[in-house]
């Protein structure tokens, strides 16, 4: 029997990449780090006039924000942070609040754990080489707060190689829903086999990007591969790489 041909595969013209442990790694501790930037919250909250007991509010808000993030990853929907720290308050008896007060509030604790978010040492060397050799780049993030994300873009730099920025927050889906991936091919008015996806995260970037009919390649510099090898469902990318250094090439054995 003699097998037809396949039909070759669209040319790659978009890399979309997840931010946080991809383009971006983290150099403190999270847990600590995170403590800290909650402390934050309380400290703006009280400057701007709301009596919170610090210990009972803290508490509950590291409540609130760990079933938040629970929930999230089962439903795969983002409500932000402010959402949450808005119903949080409202249930402490402080509503109808202005923006700018719980505005403030997130800036401050997003302010605490952006100090520890650094650039990859390729990634501008990467995002450069893939930018002239025509690519169209975007990145697509699961975030709880937009304007952290667009703040980190900024402070490092990244918007210059960048025709798109969309994180969870502004889109109300997380990856691995196709829907965000299909939003951001929207940008470019492309089809799922005209893009490809770089992330360090099987369930979130690689099975999302095959859920959304894309091509997936898992960068394993930060991930965790000894929990994502424990997984009893494994989602397999398409191409595996150590470093983003080995990107270009890749992409260029591809074309």
């Amino acid at each position: 029997m003699v097998r037809s041909p396949q039909p070759p595969k669209a040319r790659i013209r978009i890399v979309l990449f997840d931010l946080g442990h991809t383009l971006l790694y983290f150099d403190g501790n999270w847990a600590s780090v995170f403590l800290q930037a909650q402390e934050q919250v309380w400290q703006s909250l009280s400057g701007a006039g709301l009596p919170l007991e610090k210990a009972p509010f803290l508490q509950r808000l590291r409540e609130t924000l760990a079933a938040y993030y629970e929930e999230r990853e089962v439903a795969f929907i983002e409500h932000t942070t402010a959402r949450v720290l808005r119903t949080l308050l409202a249930e402490e008896g402080f509503r109808n609040l202005p923006d700018a007060t719980l505005q403030d509030a997130l800036t401050a604790m997003y302010a605490t754990t952006q100090a520890h978010w650094l650039p990859d040492p390729h990634t501008h060397s990467v995002l450069a080489q893939l930018r002239s050799a025509g690519y169209h780049l975007g990145v697509v993030s699961n975030a709880a707060h937009d304007n952290d994300v667009q703040t980190l873009v900024d402070r490092h730099r990244l918007r210059q190689y960048c025709d798109l920025v969309l994180t969870s927050a502004a889109a109300g889906i997380r990856k691995p829903d196709p829907r965000i991936f299909r939003l951001a091919l929207e940008h470019w008015d492309a089809a799922p086999a005209e893009a490809i996806m770089v992330g360090d995260t099987l369930g979130a970037d690689i099975l999302g990007a095959h859920n959304a009919g894309l091509r997936a390649v898992w960068v394993t510099r930060y991930a965790d591969v000894a929990a994502s090898s424990a997984s009893e469902e494994i989602p397999q990318p398409d191409y595996q790489i150590a470093s983003l250094e080995a990107l270009p090439a890749l992409l260029a054995s591809l074309s």
